[in-house]
């Protein structure tokens, strides 16, 4: 057997194999606490947690999910920049601007 079909195999049945450890020995102590939502550091009172909050929040997600978009499109460049050389800095700076 290979390397790669031994840990092809192995893996998956390990990975049960201590998923059902833990379910079986961990404590099941289920309480409404424990189920209710908890958004921010304040507890929802009776489905009461529809309040309106700062558009500052939702900004700094979009901003947040652009750079990480365009970090993930930059990577694959800056792993392989040796290989690709000046062309494959002119695509990506193409890339970069008119995108």
């Amino acid at each position: 057997m290979t390397t790669t079909t031994f840990f092809l195999f192995l893996i998956p049945v390990l990975a049960i194999i201590l998923l059902a450890v833990n379910l079986i020995l961990s404590p099941h102590n289920p309480y409404q606490e424990k189920d209710s939502a908890f958004e921010c550091g304040f507890h929802s009172f009776l489905g009461q947690n529809r309040t309106q909050f700062s558009i500052s929040f939702f900004i700094f997600a979009l901003l947040f999910l652009l750079f990480d978009l365009e970090i993930l499109l930059v990577y694959p460049y800056v792993v392989s920049a040796y290989t690709n050389g000046i062309y494959g800095l002119v695509i990506i700076g193409y890339s970069l601007i008119y995108n």
